[in-house]
């Protein structure tokens, strides 16, 4: 049976600002406070996983560890099946540059690797989402989500973070990018695996 949270405070181990928003608002209905790992501080552990649920378990422990409270990590990412589901769990690597991150040169480039890949279009990929809620005494709770969808190039929109403004849902002819902030969070693959995450902690 999944451990329910019961404190009114709660970490998420996270240093992407639109990601914790995108936290923040899926919990509002709750009443549980909500605090970032950057306004603590706290280091960001080296995701050494090759999948999503272990690097969202490598954050949320550390963050549980460090501070002694209940710790919420996402792992995220798009799987694009003409690139052999990659990038995976390097989603956010492609994006990296000696001046930081830049989603649009990965964007950029994931489009001139499909066009190198020879796959006509369109292109499927999947939006994968891993939440897990670590508590300091080692234990914790993992709740998968997905979004499939397909990959459109020229970017479109301005919504949104990372790969959203080339990334169609399912059943919609717009991106994430083009997306209400309020639709796209209702129909996420985070929005999938928090779904399962308030069902298994709060319901």
């Amino acid at each position: 049976m999944t451990r329910k949270f019961t404190g009114n405070q709660l970490l998420v181990a996270t240093h992407n600002k639109g990601k914790l928003e995108e936290i923040v608002h899926l919990l509002q209905p709750y009443g549980v406070s909500v605090t970032g790992a950057a306004a603590l501080n706290l280091p960001e552990p080296e995701e050494t996983g090759t999948t999503f649920v272990e690097n969202a378990r490598i954050k949320a422990h550390a963050a549980a560890q460090a501070t002694g409270l209940p710790a919420l990590s996402d792992d995220s990412g798009i799987e694009i099946d003409a690139l052999g589901g990659a990038p995976g769990v390097y989603t956010a690597d492609w994006a990296e540059t000696p001046a930081g991150r830049d989603f649009i040169k990965a964007m950029t480039d994931t489009h001139d690797r499909l066009v190198a890949s020879g796959v006509a279009e369109p292109w499927t990929a999947r939006f994968c989402c891993t939440l897990v809620l670590a508590w300091p005494d080692g234990h914790d709770e993992v709740f998968p989500g997905v979004m499939p969808g397909r990959v459109v190039w020229p970017m479109r929109g301005d919504q949104g973070h990372g790969y959203d403004p080339i990334f169609v849902p399912q059943g919609y002819d717009i991106t994430f990018g083009e997306m209400d902030r309020w639709e796209k969070n209702r129909i996420s693959h985070r929005a999938d695996a928090f779904r399962k995450f308030v069902a298994g902690c709060f319901d």
